[in-house]
């Protein structure tokens, strides 16, 4: 937890970016029957029965210091597309810098993905411009990047997607209009937050 906050807190080169990325997945639905237009003082209406029609994955990139957020809806998350993702990050997102990386603990997201997913050198190439800080394991929750998701959630119209391309469409017009609004997260916890509000969970040294 110190370690993250600590890269959180960091004043950072011009060479330097901090960025938060999580991922999600998200139902894809498709009408049974078709939708009652909306009315005079009436939103439009959907039947209760849908029909699932597969699930789409969610990559979130957040740098909060640009206030400039990338999402991007693909078919998977593999150990193979998380490393595609990071390749994208480090060539178009931020080419040139060297890349702090908040992160959670699923086993896909570790230093091997890269190397099973390119030739050595170009695996190699993409790992050493990422310096991955971890969450703690059963503490996710600052990590900005999820955050980000849960206002994508809220944000992004609540009715039904039918599919992928959909999918893709709706969350890059919020994407856009949220980059555009340089919109931030707020988000203010220090270390010594930490050794306050979760002072339970620090060793007790007793000193004689």
């Amino acid at each position: 937890m110190e370690n993250l906050l600590d890269a959180c807190q960091k004043e950072y080169a011009e060479d330097e970016v901090l960025v938060c990325m999580d991922e999600t997945g998200k139902q894809q639905t498709l009408e049974v029957a078709a939708p009652i237009d909306a009315g005079p003082g009436r939103p439009e209406i959907h039947d209760f029965e849908y029909v699932r029609n597969g699930v789409s994955s969610l990559f979130m990139f957040y740098a909060p210091l640009d206030n400039g957020r990338r999402a991007e809806v693909t078919e998977r998350r593999t150990r193979q597309d998380w490393a595609r993702q990071i390749e994208k990050l480090v060539d178009e997102d931020f080419p040139g810098k060297r890349i702090t990386l908040v992160m959670d603990n699923l086993n896909a997201r570790d230093i091997g993905s890269p190397y099973e997913t390119f030739p050595p050198a170009e695996a190699h190439r993409t790992a050493s411009r990422i310096n991955a800080v971890f969450t703690p394991k059963r503490g996710s929750w600052p990590d900005m990047a999820e955050i980000e998701i849960g206002v994508l959630a809220k944000q992004c119209p609540e009715r039904r997607i039918p599919d992928r391309e959909a999918m893709r469409r709706e969350v890059a017009a919020w994407r856009n209009c949220r980059n555009a609004a340089k919109a931030t997260v707020n988000w203010r916890f220090t270390t010594e937050d930490a050794r306050i509000g979760l002072k339970s969970l620090y060793p007790v040294i007793q000193q004689s």
